[in-house]
């Protein structure tokens, strides 16, 4: 979330993450074929998604990083790094927050939450569907971020990247940083403020909340009201 407010702090915005998702879960189901495509080798039009959009961080952009280096071969990346268990902390906080990471089977309690969303919120249960399948399988394959996995994914990632993207189109960054090298990588002005640091956990807690209360309540609403006109009329 700090790298995505800096990034739009310097003309690189609006910047796609997860929360865009959030905010317009139809996009789930781009992204869900989108991960079909390129296991079967086929084009994604990606400027169906980013068309109004400067930039990607986070998932589910960082799952195709190879397919994005190579769709914009102007484009420059971040490699963003961190202690690998202070970010497995961090996901612990968001994705897998009321999960037990020891066993892939869902709780009692999300699976009727996931049975009521797929029946009064369908762009809901497709965001669940999709991070899923391009984070839960894609990224980690399939184990679920069980600690020494997730940790040990993370950091393979990160070689990946490194030995994948060119040099010259590359900066590998931590946030403790601040502006200096960001700036000069990409060529812009150092800003006359504090690097941003947001709350990633609290910020995705906080607006995924009020998404799915959005998507759950209105539909239900609805539902509610045609079973009230279909009691009346009986």
């Amino acid at each position: 979330m700090s790298l995505k407010t800096a990034l739009e702090r310097l003309g690189f915005g609006p910047c796609y993450h997860m929360i865009e998702v959030l905010k317009r879960p139809q996009d789930a189901a781009f992204w869900d074929e989108a991960a079909d495509k390129v296991d079967r080798g086929e084009r994604v039009n990606w400027d169906k998604v980013f068309s109004d959009y400067e930039a990607t961080v986070d998932w589910p952009g960082c799952a195709f990083y190879r397919e994005l280096v190579e769709a914009y071969p102007d484009a420059k990346v971040i490699l963003s790094v961190r202690d690998p268990y202070k970010w497995y902390e961090s996901v612990r906080a968001t994705f897998l927050r009321g999960r037990d990471t020891a066993a892939p089977k869902p709780s009692l309690r999300r699976t009727l939450v996931f049975k009521v969303l797929r029946w009064v919120a369908p762009p809901m249960r497709n965001l669940y569907l999709m991070q899923r399948k391009v984070i839960f399988e894609r990224s980690f394959h399939g184990h679920w971020l069980e600690r020494d996995d997730a940790i040990g994914t993370f950091k393979k990632h990160m070689e990946e990247v490194m030995e994948f993207v060119p040099p010259e189109r590359l900066l590998v960054y931590e946030v403790a940083q601040g502006w200096k090298p960001m700036c000069e990588f990409l060529g812009v002005e150092e800003p006359d403020e504090p690097f941003p640091h947001r709350n990633d956990a609290h910020e995705f807690r906080k607006i995924a909340m009020k998404r799915q209360m959005s998507a759950t309540l209105a539909p239900m609403a609805r539902a509610v009201a045609v079973l009230a006109s279909l009691v009346l009329a009986a």
